[in-house]
């Protein structure tokens, strides 16, 4: 008696546990998303809020029937949230420019130069990622004050200038680049400095683009350096000025102003990575992968 299989029944059972797997993935994805989402949403809603109605809450509601923008307004009457949002910028424009020269350098020597020790030097040198941040801000504090530097530009962007990292994912990146190319570009007489201008950074593109979103947002974010070495209010950034804004600009009770300050901040850095979500994707991969 011969076996008989029945692929239409093999078939839709494969269907049916894919659909299955489907389902339950998007399920999870889907409370995941909301759960992530959620704080966001809580942070928009409670900044379109009177104070009246915020204070008259019992229990929270998930929405507002009377929203208002006033808030919005009071974010820039308050305090100058506009100054601190200049102070951001000329901040992360210059530091993040800076950085990309030094770790471009750095991240060449170490993936193409032939020096002695640059294997030992480069150990060395990921080594410092092992030292807690709590001692180098200490020691960067130390050192900004001796220089006189507190509460100018210099001293808030010197110490963020380059990052262990940012040049080891760079350096990485570079070593993609096969060493035919060097070697050609050498007979060519072409110099190390317009070899890596011309022909390393073209192609390590992907990877700068998401180094300098990063650390766009990384300076954007910067609390704890700034608000330690300044205390002139001309000098604060818009992380640092929140807590100006609480203290002196709508008090501790006014919670609806201070979140239409807070989205009001938070929102560059959304529409940032909202764009370049890919590019981050797409630069982080290329510089963790080899081959």
């Amino acid at each position: 008696m011969e076996n008989t299989i029945d692929y239409g029944k093999i078939e839709k059972k494969a269907k049916a546990r894919k659909t299955t797997a489907g389902a339950v993935t998007y399920t999870l994805l889907t409370l995941w998303a909301v759960i992530v989402l959620f704080p966001f949403y809580w942070m928009v809603l409670t900044s379109v809020k009177s104070y009246s109605s915020y204070n008259s809450e019992y229990i929270p509601k998930f929405f507002t029937l009377s929203p208002t923008l006033q808030n919005y307004a009071d974010a820039f009457t308050a305090v100058p949230l506009a100054r601190y949002f200049a102070n951001t910028a000329i901040f992360t424009v210059i530091t993040t420019a800076v950085m990309l020269v030094v770790i471009t350098l750095a991240a060449f020597a170490f993936a193409r130069l032939e020096f002695k020790g640059k294997n030992i030097a480069f150990v060395i040198f990921l080594s410092l990622m092992m030292i807690p941040n709590e001692l180098v801000i200490i020691t960067n504090f130390v050192t900004i004050t001796n220089l006189n530097l507190r509460n100018t530009f210099p001293g808030l962007i010197l110490p963020s200038v380059t990052s262990v990292f940012y040049i080891y994912l760079l350096k990485e990146n570079f070593e993609q680049i096969p060493d035919s190319l060097y070697y050609a570009a050498k007979v060519d007489g072409t110099s190390d400095l317009k070899y890596l201008l011309r022909v390393m950074i073209p192609i390590s593109k992907p990877t700068l683009i998401t180094i300098t979103i990063l650390k766009v947002i990384e300076c954007w974010n910067s609390y704890v350096w700034p608000r330690l070495i300044t205390d002139d209010e001309n000098y604060y950034l818009v992380s640092n000025g929140i807590q100006e804004i609480r203290e002196n600009g709508f008090g501790r009770e006014n919670i609806p102003a201070m979140m239409a300050a807070v989205v009001v901040i938070s929102v560059p850095l959304i529409i940032l990575f909202l764009i370049f979500r890919r590019k981050i994707m797409e630069g982080v991969s290329r510089g963790g992968t080899k081959g």
